[in-house]
């Protein structure tokens, strides 16, 4: 109860700027726990993707569209799909696995750039509560007892603001490189998957 109060009482000296820097807290978490959900339903895995590799470069067509066809995911969801227009020459399947793969990497990355804006803000906001608070410190020159106290306990008071901006900026920073890692596995996934896809239509396999 003690450490929290402190922090209550850290917060209200951190001045205005701390009640923005909460709001960004808030808005990270957020954004991070739906991500979260989003690619635990649309990430088919890395553990799907080396699976069908194996199958088909070992020529296991038919298992590698049931594996497709069995397992949630927009990768699996376009492979299956590439699987069951194979035999409609009138369909450039790859033309449509691009252009389709191109909208689901947008969903992907949806909301994360404003992980990277908090990344920037964050700290310029830390440093701007600072300035003000300094700025405030330092106008108590026409008191003459306890001067240098005084300002020093306003400056310390003034740095809780950019300590916090860091901390909010160095937690979204972990979270968009969290979710950035992903993309480049799944845009990986995705372009292993696709070629194994263009090489058995070339091969005029059905």
């Amino acid at each position: 109860m003690d450490l929290l109060m402190q922090g209550v009482e850290y917060f209200h000296k951190g001045g205005f700027v701390m009640y923005i820097l909460l709001l960004c807290s808030i808005f990270i978490i957020t954004v991070g726990v739906e991500r979260l959900f989003y690619f635990s339903k649309a990430d088919s895995g890395r553990k799907f993707a080396d699976k069908f590799y194996r199958l088909m470069v070992n020529d296991k067509i038919d298992e590698a569209k049931n594996l497709a066809n069995n397992t949630k995911g927009d990768l699996a969801a376009l492979l299956s799909f590439a699987f069951n227009k194979m035999h409609n020459k009138n369909i450039n399947i790859m033309l449509m696995l691009e252009v389709q793969s191109g909208i689901s990497l947008s969903k992907f990355r949806a909301r994360l750039y404003y992980l990277n804006v908090i990344v920037t803000m964050a700290p310029l906001l830390g440093l701007l509560g600072t300035i003000v608070g300094m700025i405030s410190a330092f106008s108590i020159f026409n008191l003459q007892e306890g001067q240098a106290i005084a300002i020093t306990g306003g400056v310390g008071e003034a740095l809780i603001a950019t300590a916090t901006g860091l901390c909010v900026a160095i937690i979204s920073l972990a979270i968009h490189s969290y979710f950035i890692q992903r993309i480049d596995h799944i845009v990986t996934d995705m372009e292993q998957a696709f070629s194994l896809i263009e090489g058995l239509i070339n091969r005029g396999d059905k």
